[in-house]
C-alpha cells in the first residue's frame, strides 16, 4: 500500500507504543469475553499512534462480520472504560494514555470477496 506524501513514516517510538497498545487492548477485550460483544469474536488487528502519542487509531476485525455495526457500537459506548483499563496497563510506560478511536478492519472481508470472485 502506497503511503501518501503528506504522511510521515512512523518513528521507532511510535511503532513500539502502537505494538504495546495493540497487545494490551487485545488482552483487555479478550478478558471481557465474547458475551459482552454479542457472541462475536473481536480481534485488534492494528493500532496506529499519532506522532505526539495522543491518539490511537485501533483497527478491529469482527467475526461474524454481519454483526459488526452492533459490536462497533458497544466498543464506542465503552471507549472511556477501555481507555481507563488501558491506562492502568501502560501507566508505568506512558505519561498520557492516548485517546482511542475504533475503526472496522475490513481487510478480511475484502480478501474473502476477492477469493469468492476468483472461484467464479
Amino acid at each position: 500500500m502506497a503511503r501518501k506524501s503528506s504522511e510521515k513514516p512512523a518513528g521507532t517510538r511510535q511503532l513500539k507504543v502502537a505494538r504495546e497498545l495493540q497487545r494490551d487492548l487485545a488482552e483487555i477485550i479478550r478478558s471481557k469475553g465474547m458475551a459482552v460483544f454479542g457472541g462475536c469474536m473481536v480481534t485488534v488487528s492494528e493500532v496506529r499512534v499519532s506522532p505526539d502519542l495522543s491518539v490511537a487509531k485501533v483497527f478491529v476485525s469482527i467475526f461474524p462480520s454481519e454483526r459488526a455495526p452492533q459490536v462497533m457500537q458497544v466498543l464506542e459506548e465503552n471507549k472511556r472504560a477501555l481507555r481507563g483499563e488501558l491506562g492502568r496497563e501502560v501507566a508505568s510506560q506512558l505519561r498520557i494514555v492516548p485517546e482511542i478511536d475504533f475503526y472496522l478492519d475490513t481487510s478480511l472481508d475484502y480478501a474473502e470477496h476477492i477469493e469468492e470472485l476468483l472461484r467464479k
